[in-house]
């Protein structure tokens, strides 16, 4: 093969490289969206990595304003009708933490934050 030839499939190969990198740090950085839909949390159980500061999207698709609040997470906010709030939660220890709607206490959920995968 020519010294062109392999230029060519080394430059491939490198930018192929720095494609998956940027799908995997993508993903990496994909935002959970809690949504209050009716008259409950969707998903009621919203899985995270420990150890991680993570930022959530509290989505509002009801008529009516709802209250996300968590003892476990020291966490209160409003999220008004048709709209979305975002928090931060963590970094937290592996283990389930319970949020619930304090405008309706029968809705309820649990953040479930597990081990990073290798840990």
């Amino acid at each position: 093969m020519s010294v062109r030839i392999l230029s060519r499939i080394l430059s491939a190969c490198v930018l192929a490289a720095v494609m998956l990198q940027a799908a995997v740090a993508s993903a990496a950085d994909t935002v959970p969206v809690l949504t209050i839909d009716g008259k409950q949390f969707v998903p009621q159980n919203l899985p995270i990595a420990a150890g991680v500061k993570q930022k959530l999207i509290i989505r509002n698709t009801g008529t009516i304003p709802a209250e996300f609040e968590s003892y476990d997470l020291s966490r209160e906010i409003v999220v008004p009708a048709h709209s979305e709030v975002t928090i931060y939660i963590g970094p937290l220890k592996t283990g389930s933490y319970h949020y619930f709607n304090d405008f309706n206490r029968a809705m309820q959920g649990t953040v479930t934050v597990t081990a990073a995968k290798g840990n």
